[in-house]
């Protein structure tokens, strides 16, 4: 991580409540070989993974449904978001991250996933690297309710639905989270219902 163009002059923690805020001051020399400082504040929680979950016989996908307070504050009226399964990484690396997450979120135990991209979701604000995944799941690979770990009071709905209904959700507006877009394009282009 060492870009000659790029000096850190300080990091100064506005917040480690929940995740950590950082304000860093950077020089930055441009194309024109000057160099300018810059200040940024930062959000550092952690990376992640998510996953589509599909059936291919049945040509659905398990969504979950939950409150997100960012979104309410920013004129989401319910407050609620429909998104894939998703969570960060703690400890795990993001195999095992997802395996763990789909389970507790969803209830359904898989053993195999298929890492199909990384990205930056909010590159300019958040430091996250997020791992998409996809996976199969049938009716016998459900060994709980799901709904999330219960000391996390996540209290998330699982949805099973078809896979066309969920895509058409994008056009309508209805989904709006970017991972989850993604992924349910991902898996039309791929052609995986």
């Amino acid at each position: 991580m060492k870009n000659p163009n790029i000096k850190i002059q300080n990091t100064e923690i506005l917040s480690d409540n929940w995740y950590h805020l950082n304000k860093v001051t950077f020089d930055y020399q441009k194309k024109d070989n000057s160099w300018i400082t810059q200040k940024r504040e930062v959000y550092d929680r952690g990376n992640g993974a998510a996953i589509l979950l599909y059936n291919m016989h049945n040509k659905t996908v398990v969504l979950t449904k939950q409150f997100r307070l960012p979104t309410y504050l920013n004129g989401n009226e319910s407050g609620m978001m429909i998104e894939v399964c998703a969570g960060l990484l703690d400890q795990d690396n993001p195999e095992q991250c997802i395996i763990r997450e789909t389970e507790e979120e969803t209830g359904y135990r898989i053993s195999k996933v298929k890492r199909v991209m990384e990205t930056y979701m909010s590159p300019g604000a958040v430091t996250e690297i997020l791992y998409l995944f996809t996976g199969e799941y049938d009716v016998n690979m459900k060994v709980s309710a799901g709904g999330g770990a219960e000391h996390e009071e996540e209290n998330i709905e699982v949805i099973e639905m078809p896979f066309d209904a969920a895509y058409a959700m994008i056009e309508s507006g209805e989904l709006k989270d970017a991972k989850t877009i993604m992924l349910l394009q991902y898996a039309k282009i791929n052609s995986l219902l």
